[in-house]
């Protein structure tokens, strides 16, 4: 049984893992996205995403949690600077998780991690569709019958 273990220690001690971790999280503010293997790339989401929900917020005691994590003065500004203004209006899920496939030597299940705001492809200039859950289509408010053909003098 699993009770107790909420998340994937990747078969390293805490100080190796914190430390990766925090690296991998460091990479993706810089690059926008970096390529590594799913079960980092699951671990990594966990590790980030509060993160960038305490950078929604620019103050020091913010800034001062972030930096606990992420140990780089300037990612931190990027990230309080940059990204947070991109994500101000996203109520969550601001990593992407892409498959790619497996990796050639050691046959491991390799992903991309992106920053979701800043991929063109899937986010052209910025707009976003608006989802709704309504079922069926538009409903006129106003009924217009249809009209009726009247016969003319003509064709008698």
């Amino acid at each position: 049984m699993r009770h107790g273990k909420k998340f994937n220690h990747l078969s390293r001690k805490t100080a190796h893992r914190k430390a990766m971790l925090s690296n991998m999280a460091c990479s993706i503010i810089e690059h926008k996205r970096i390529n590594t293997t799913l079960a980092k790339a699951k671990a990594i989401r966990q590790y980030i995403e509060p993160l960038i929900t305490k950078s929604k917020e620019d103050t020091t005691h913010n800034r001062r949690i972030v930096f606990k994590y992420l140990k780089r003065k300037e990612i931190v500004t990027e990230l309080f600077r940059d990204v947070a203004v991109k994500v101000a209006d996203r109520p969550g899920g601001y990593i992407r998780i892409i498959k790619l496939g497996n990796r050639q030597g050691d046959n491991a299940e390799m992903a991309m991690v992106e920053l979701v705001d800043y991929n063109e492809v899937y986010n052209p200039n910025g707009k976003k569709k608006k989802k709704t859950r309504r079922r069926g289509g538009k409903k006129s408010k106003t009924f217009t019958p249809p009209v009726a053909e009247t016969k003319s003098n003509e064709e008698e």
